[in-house]
């Protein structure tokens, strides 16, 4: 990548991915996978292992650099922080204020990707169809956990990134979804919107310990198993939109850690059933075309990303 349009292209491809890590049920893999950036980026992680630490420390700068394909993870992570940061506040009040038309924008992505990931699988065999449908049925029962409510200590709130940032690499499952599940979804989201220092610093390295011990796996599993895990990879995708339904009804509510009132138990119900049930307009053609939105604009980051490859 030695082009400034290439750059600039990255960058947009790690501001996409930190948006989509900021909402439970979108993955950020999803977009590097559907984006062409998905192998190069676990290879990038993997890279950075012990005699890459130790070419660090003798001072060789330029090959640590090189080795760790250091250019492409800083603008790539450069765009996600940026999106991170920016969206974090703007996200929060969308999915409180407009949840049925944010939820419809994401379900549109969701089944985009779902197709172009599914369209990489050259030759479909018994084993593959086996992997795809395995990856939903995970997918699709880790979607109907509820939040919990646990600690705030410090230990937690490091495991807690270690386990979304391990979720976040993977297309199909969200790492937001997964603090979500943790219970700690709206602890770190407004840690991050308050810059609560401590508690960003603690989890970042939670994340950072993560993303380097799992990529590893990841690559391997590409290298040796490339079309069924990208078979599970897809089952994952497709089983995640189950989370991201646009109209649901909820069962029941708890209070967390900061005072708010939020959904415990919801149900997936019809446009029609929501009118009903919740006496709010379920603004179906709207969602409709924030839906179509979504999957054009996976559709232009995919063709992006294949012209610049």
């Amino acid at each position: 990548m030695s082009k400034l349009k290439d750059y600039i292209l990255l960058l947009f491809k790690g501001i996409s991915m930190g948006a989509a890590d900021v909402v439970p049920g979108v993955s950020g893999g999803t977009i590097a996978l559907i984006t062409g950036i998905y192998k190069e980026l676990v290879d990038s992680l993997k890279s950075i292992d012990a005699s890459a630490i130790k070419m660090l420390m003798k001072g060789r700068l330029s090959s640590f650099w090189v080795m760790i394909n250091g250019t492409f993870l800083l603008v790539l992570f450069s765009g996600v922080l940026i999106s991170v940061f920016s969206l974090a506040r703007l996200l929060k009040s969308l999915l409180t204020t407009h949840p049925v038309l944010i939820w419809s924008f994401f379900f549109g992505l969701i089944i985009a990707s779902a197709f172009l990931v599914t369209a990489k699988i050259r030759k479909w065999n018994a084993q593959k169809v086996t992997a795809l449908v395995s990856g939903v049925v995970i997918m699709y029962l880790i979607t109907r956990f509820s939040p919990a409510e646990t600690t705030e200590a410090y230990w937690f709130i490091f495991f807690s990134g270690a386990l979304a940032i391990c979720a976040m690499i993977l297309p199909g499952i969200s790492g937001a979804f997964i603090l979500l599940i943790l219970g700690k979804y709206h602890f770190i989201l407004t840690s991050i919107t308050n810059l609560d220092i401590p508690v960003i610093l603690v989890f970042g390295a939670g994340v950072v310990t993560g993303l380097l011990s799992f990529a590893r796996f990841l690559s391997w599993l590409l290298g040796k198993y490339h079309d069924i895990t990208i078979s599970v990879l897809a089952g994952f995708i497709i089983g995640s939109l189950n989370k991201i339904w646009p109209w649901k009804e909820t069962i029941t509510t708890r209070i967390n850690s900061h005072g708010d009132t939020i959904p415990l138990l919801q149900n997936n119900i019809t446009p029609w059933n929501y009118m009903e049930i919740t006496g709010t307009d379920p603004q179906l053609l709207y969602s409709m075309l924030l839906a179509g939105a979504g999957s054009v604009l996976v559709i232009i980051l995919e063709r992006l990303g294949r012209s610049a490859g």
